[in-house]
């Protein structure tokens, strides 16, 4: 994660600042699908894209007009599937030069997209996972910025969680438990530079620390889309416009 804020923060940080997670998604997805887009078309060959697109075309027509010969109909799909495949390769060419890219911006995403900061005088929540069989008590100590609102040690059932609330900055947690010490940082602030959600430990009693997050919606807390009840999160929101914006700019471009 400090590798991609190091490279994307100072991109991509201001426009989260200035616009909000929705508009940035808009944006960040735009950007994406006119890079994507435009080196399709420098990197394939149009005037043999258009022609395998034509060939598609005339075989589904071919195809629609043989279901009473199924016999001369499986012939003509076999022609079609190496038309098909012939386009997939020459699709696949400028995947693997926008994909390293695409993949790092996504990184940057999920860490700044996925959830809610933590808000100051919020309240929120630590918990701590244990391995099966592990027993007795651990407790969290933190910083005079923080406050713990349960109990700072606790019996071990299998996990334990704390609650607290604190002012901005940077914060370390140390939970002890077994004469052992183990940290993890909680960021409390307005910005999405969220710390780390979960702390993994081997060789250990305990599994992982993680910070319980509240999911980011960027449509709005009570946005439910119609029907499927389903509330977007960062992913399905990009999926959507970058469809929308891939679509309309191979329209107006004219790109096979």
């Amino acid at each position: 994660m400090s590798f991609l804020d190091t490279l994307l923060n100072p991109v991509f940080d201001p426009l989260l600042k200035a616009t909000g997670p929705f508009l940035s998604i808009l944006i960040i997805s735009l950007l994406i699908s006119v890079v994507i887009t435009f080196v399709y078309k420098w990197v394939t060959n149009q005037t043999l894209m258009k022609s395998l697109k034509e060939k598609q075309k005339e075989f589904q027509q071919k195809i629609k007009g043989l279901r009473d010969n199924p016999g001369e109909m499986m012939k003509v799909q076999k022609e079609a599937m190496k038309v098909n495949m012939d386009y997939m390769k020459q699709s696949f060419k400028p995947t693997l030069i926008t994909m390293i890219p695409v993949l790092i911006i996504f990184g940057w995403m999920a860490a700044h997209l996925a959830f809610e900061p933590i808000f100051p005088g919020e309240q929120f929540s630590v918990t701590a996972e244990f391995e099966p069989g592990t027993t007795d008590y651990a407790e969290l100590i933190v910083g005079e910025e923080l406050q713990l609102l349960s109990d700072s040690q606790q019996k071990i059932e299998e996990s334990v969680t704390w609650k607290l609330t604190g002012s901005p900055g940077d914060h370390i947690l140390e939970l002890k438990h077994a004469d052992q010490a183990y940290t993890k940082k909680v960021h409390v602030g307005t910005d999405f530079n969220l710390a780390e959600q979960i702390t993994p430990f081997e060789d250990s009693s305990i599994k992982l620390i993680k910070i319980d997050y509240k999911k980011l919606k960027p449509l709005g807390p009570t946005f439910t889309i119609p029907v499927i009840k389903w509330q977007p999160g960062w992913l399905g929101i990009y999926i959507i416009f970058s469809i929308v914006f891939s679509m309309g700019l191979r329209k107006i471009l004219k790109i096979y």
